[in-house]
């Protein structure tokens, strides 16, 4: 693989499975975790360089996706990937963290904090996908995730799709919000459109919402504080749908709409994802420098 795709991190053996660990900075930890297609690369573009003056940062890339090795070929459930990655943790001898998670990270953020509750000192939702939602996900994700479209349609796009598509794909989400510039060739478009890592994340999005389910009958166990980051232009996750019904569910939840903003809240409004996550550390009681 070229240079510009290998690893920036740490690659470990955790019985077999290899999983990716990019991490920076000193201080209380803070664990991000990626949406759904990304990689450590979405985080380390902007949002790892504004937290490590005061924390020790460890950007994870979720099983299939990046350089971390799928757990089965099913799709991994939002508590499966939190188990892998609390072992990685562990074995980085990590202390109680701030979990950060965008959009599906934020689903496993939340899967974690349920599972370990003494890991997460607190959580933090950057457009996070955390409640049922009504309907499905469309034709695509059927498709792909079908043992027809897993051994055929999915080769077929990762061979021939033209990367302008791909481009586009970015551009849709993070509309109406305007992709920085150099974004695409940072986070390496190409990790994301092997064969294994589009059949890793569609059957791991196809199969969400019974996960979902299963995780928002116990949202009463959550008593960590919880900060919420969502704009109420967001069309993927939206809003309205998932964060508000947890914020008005949680108690310990803190919701901070950003109007106008879309899916990608970390890129529109860094400096208000920065202030979540201090504020999160505070309620936690986790210091952050002076």
């Amino acid at each position: 693989m070229h240079d510009r795709y290998m690893p920036t991190g740490e690659v470990l053996d955790i019985d077999g499975t290899r999983v990716h660990a990019h991490q920076e900075g000193a201080g209380p930890d803070v664990i991000l975790l990626h949406g759904a297609g990304g990689n450590t690369r979405d985080f380390c573009f902007d949002l790892m360089g504004r937290l490590t003056p005061d924390f020790r940062v460890t950007s994870f890339d979720r099983p299939g996706l990046g350089h971390t090795d799928p757990l089965h070929p099913d799709g991994e459930s939002p508590f499966e990937q939190a188990e892998i990655l609390e072992r990685a943790a562990a074995r980085m001898g990590l202390g109680p963290a701030l979990l950060v998670g965008h959009s599906f990270g934020g689903t496993v953020a939340l899967a974690w904090a349920l599972d370990h509750p003494d890991r997460a000192a607190a959580v933090v939702s950057l457009a996070g996908a955390a409640m049922p939602w009504p309907g499905g996900l469309g034709p695509w994700y059927a498709l792909a995730s079908s043992p027809f479209g897993a051994a055929v349609v999915i080769p077929l796009v990762s061979a021939f799709a033209p990367r302008a598509l791909a481009h586009q794909t970015i551009e849709r989400i993070f509309d109406p919000d305007p992709v920085p510039e150099g974004y695409a060739e940072h986070i390496a478009i190409e990790l994301s459109m092997r064969p294994d890592s589009l059949r890793a994340n569609t059957r791991q999005v196809n199969g969400l919402k019974p996960h979902i389910r299963a995780m928002a009958a116990r949202y009463d166990e959550l008593k960590m504080p919880i900060e919420i980051l969502h704009g109420d232009a967001d069309r993927i996750v939206p809003i309205e749908v998932h964060s508000r019904p947890l914020a008005a569910r949680v108690p310990s939840a803190n919701l901070i709409e950003l109007h106008g903003v879309g899916h990608m809240p970390h890129h529109a409004r860094p400096e208000a994802a920065v202030a979540a996550i201090h504020r999160a550390a505070r309620r936690a009681g986790l210091r952050a420098g002076d």
